[in-house]
């Protein structure tokens, strides 16, 4: 199988690199922009699979395709809510949510290889998507959450939570008055039930609030501490490959 990554973070690419080498595939070549991909295309045979971030250092991977006829199959890495990426699934597209999670990976693989066809042109409708991408479909977003406190049932304004975590196999609400609630989600569905706006994933465990930021701190390997006014159960770290897309919610 021949595997080509184009992502603008060199960290994140050689992350997913490493991820793919424990399943045994070699990616052929690691491209970091439109302009050098467009060249590498023109000039190379192309792979049967590409691993694809939406957002590169010169702009959307898809200007990649109204230039070039890409017959490969495409996965998408992003940060992207999933809502949005509804638009994919088509054509054999799929999509990974970062940071990236090696099962999901697997899933992915799998499918691409059920569904392989190497005659196959990927076709997208790039006004359709980048619309969705920049204007989301409105949609509402929860208020409350109901939680079970002994035989009664408390509601929990999304105003009063600090961060959602997942621990033990369990997930979480943290209040802003110390307290923590077990809730009936995982934290891969609560992506669809929390404004984007106020909350961000900063690592697979951990969804923080960013009014609930005290303090964000440097840490090693280019990763940031966060420090919230009440949970001091453990560290909260954003992940390396989740640092530029934090730092560009914060700004938003």
């Amino acid at each position: 199988m021949k595997v080509i990554i184009i992502e603008d973070e060199k960290p994140s690419a050689r992350r997913l690199q490493r991820m793919l080498e424990k399943l045994h595939i070699q990616a052929q070549t690691m491209l970091h922009s439109v302009e050098e991909a467009v060249a590498w295309f023109q000039d190379n045979e192309h792979p049967d699979l590409i691993f694809l971030d939406i957002q590169l250092s010169d702009g959307l991977s898809f200007e990649i395709f109204e230039t070039v006829k890409i017959k490969s199959s495409i996965i998408f890495t992003t940060a992207y809510d999933e809502y949005a990426l509804q638009a994919f699934k088509l054509n054999s597209i799929d999509y990974l949510l970062k940071p990236i999670d090696e099962d999901e990976m697997v899933q992915a693989i799998n499918k691409f290889k059920t569904n392989f066809n190497p005659q196959k042109a990927v076709t997208l409708n790039f006004d359709d998507i980048k619309n969705l991408l920049v204007n989301p479909i409105e949609r509402e977003y929860k208020k409350r959450f109901s939680v079970k406190v002994g035989q009664h049932l408390k509601l929990i304004a999304v105003d009063d939570i600090e961060c959602v975590f997942s621990e033990n196999k369990g997930t979480y609400l943290h209040t802003k008055d110390g307290r923590n609630y077990l809730i009936d989600f995982t934290l891969e569905q609560m992506e669809n039930e929390l404004p984007p706006n106020v909350f961000f994933r900063v690592n697979r465990a951990f969804y923080v609030n960013i009014n609930a930021i005290k303090d964000m701190v440097s840490y090693t390997n280019s990763r940031l501490q966060i420090k919230l006014h009440s949970f001091s159960d453990q560290e909260v770290i954003v992940a390396r490959e989740r640092v530029k897309d934090f730092k560009n919610w914060l700004e938003d």
